[in-house]
């Protein structure tokens, strides 16, 4: 489990493919100073397994599934990705509940900067839409957020803002975002499982068990 608030800017050092899987190479001092084999690392908010370490590296193994649900596929060496260390019982929770499983992905569809901080709109696709509520946590590329504006066009697609605070543009990767480029979306835990209690008709009746008897 981690809490969305990004530790370090890693650097992807290589990105070797193979027919079904990857294997991801990431520089990685603070991450790495008490890692261990087995170890979950966040990398743009998906979830990995180390396999591998030196003083400064990491390596990870990337799944089929993962690298069509998330930007992990598009990345190269040189690119700077964000990263945490899974959270350990008793931290402060500074974020929101993340669990490193990427529901999705989604575009920049605008930056805006202001003064003090600067509004970016992403694209929110027909299924992630009813997980997403204003003012309710959303973890961008790992990091954790909340959505600062929902909204819909014309033609019925969907779409939400952030708003970021400086020390939130350079301290991750969210601060070199432009129009056009993707990000890796994972919606609130609370949010997915009342969808699913919704699509089980469960909501508004009695859940399995409720019943019990009471002295």
């Amino acid at each position: 489990m981690f809490t969305g608030i990004i530790e370090e800017l890693g650097e992807v050092l290589a990105l070797d493919e193979t027919a079904d899987a990857a294997v991801i190479t990431v520089r990685a001092p603070l991450a790495v100073s008490d890692a261990r084999h087995g170890d979950s690392i966040s990398v743009q908010g998906v979830c990995l397994t180390v396999i591998g370490q030196t003083d400064d590296t990491f390596t990870a193994d990337v799944m089929k599934q993962t690298l069509s649900m998330s930007t992990i596929g598009s990345l190269a060496p040189g690119d700077r990705v964000n990263l945490e260390r899974a959270a350990r019982v008793g931290d402060r929770l500074g974020g929101h509940i993340v669990q490193g499983h990427v529901d999705g992905t989604a575009r920049v569809l605008s930056v805006t900067p202001g003064e003090a901080w600067s509004v970016l709109r992403f694209s929110l696709g027909d299924e992630l839409a009813p997980l997403v509520v204003d003012k309710g946590s959303i973890s961008v590329s790992g990091v954790s957020l909340t959505v600062s504006g929902l909204g819909d066009e014309a033609d019925g697609s969907h779409w939400f803002e952030v708003s970021l605070i400086p020390e939130t543009l350079a301290a991750t990767t969210l601060g070199g975002l432009a129009v056009g480029d993707r990000v890796n979306l994972e919606t609130d835990i609370l949010a997915r499982h009342v969808e699913r209690l919704v699509s089980l008709g469960l909501v508004g009746s009695a859940l399995p068990g409720a019943e019990r008897s009471h002295s």
